[in-house]
């Protein structure tokens, strides 16, 4: 089919069954310059260095992990020459959803030194392995690799018999608003990825105005996307200084359930009650909302929450 469409092209085939001495006179071929095009298997994905090669078709990409998608892309390249990759798929629709977030990391992930984050992305996309066991893939995605990192530093540390402080809460937070770092506020993706991880471990309201600071200093005015972000991390950080396991919007009301560890003790319930909220059960306050607009209703809560966060600094 190549050499119907391009006749004039001298065209070499390499693959694993083929004899030794064949295979490295097909690839002395190409390297001298005698073939044009080498039509192969994954067999070139490591080991090969071919300076005069800058154009890579890849088919099929989508039926590739992502680590081999990023060996094959590194076979051209490695010359002053400008190189391309291209990677076909029978169409976005037509592919899995895992496969599109290895197409989309490739794409995005281009620049030198990027293994590291590709390989980071690859254990979110995959899961982790069983580390007792010799399954491949995991859960992490479900957690974020921070959290799942935490997790097993403490468990490491209760197989020792050492104390483990568990004072990490992570809050579910459902209040029917989403917000994300757009692209063309940080363009560049790892410090996206920074932010977004500073963002998700922040435990206090101090550092929250830090890295609110920061950001607006280093990328400027914040675009609603960046607001609603921020308005949702405020929230889950006084939950998490609260023990506030769950937010969430019910029949236009807002209510929150704490843990049994949470500081909010009976003496604090009055002035809760003063600033609004209802009691729902004994873990469980409600608060009305008026359900004007999003930034109304999270100030709102959001203020509500650390009328509550003043109330116990008082009592403690």
């Amino acid at each position: 089919m190549i050499q119907e469409i391009v006749p004039e092209a001298r065209i070499g085939v390499g693959h694993g069954q083929l004899p030794e001495h064949q295979l490295e006179e097909v690839m002395g071929k190409f390297i001298a310059k005698e073939i044009d095009v080498l039509l192969c298997t994954t067999i070139i994905e490591s080991g090969l260095d071919i300076p005069s090669a800058n154009t890579i078709i890849i088919n099929r990409a989508d039926q590739f992990g992502l680590a081999q998608l990023y060996q094959l892309r590194g076979r051209v390249g490695r010359y002053k020459h400008q190189a391309y990759a291209y990677l076909l798929i029978p169409g976005a629709l037509a592919i899995s959803s895992q496969a599109r977030q290895r197409l989309n990391a490739i794409e995005e992930l281009s620049e030198l030194g990027a293994g590291f984050q590709l390989a980071a992305r690859d254990m979110e996309i995959r899961g982790v392995g069983n580390m007792l066991g010799r399954n491949q893939s995991g859960h992490i995605a479900s957690i974020g690799f921070d959290l799942y990192s935490k997790l097993i530093e403490e468990t490491v540390k209760e197989l020792k018999g050492e104390e483990v402080q568990r004072q990490f809460i992570d809050p579910e937070i459902n209040l029917q608003v989403k917000g994300y770092i757009p692209k063309n506020y940080i363009p560049d993706l790892n410090q996206r990825l920074d932010v977004y991880r500073r963002l998700q471990l922040l435990d206090t309201l101090d550092d929250y105005n830090a890295i609110n600071r920061e950001i607006i200093d280093r990328y400027g005015r914040f675009p609603e996307s960046i607001e609603k972000l921020l308005y949702l991390v405020e929230i889950k950080t006084i939950c998490r200084m609260l023990h506030i396991r769950r937010v969430y919007i019910v029949n236009g009301d807002f209510r929150f359930d704490a843990e049994r560890t949470t500081p909010i003790s009976p003496r604090v319930i009055p002035g809760a009650l003063e600033a609004g909220f209802v009691f729902v059960s004994e873990f469980c306050l409600g608060l009305n909302l008026k359900r004007k607009n999003w930034k109304k209703d999270m100030f709102l809560i959001a203020d509500r929450l650390k009328v509550i966060l003043r109330l116990v600094n008082d009592v403690h």
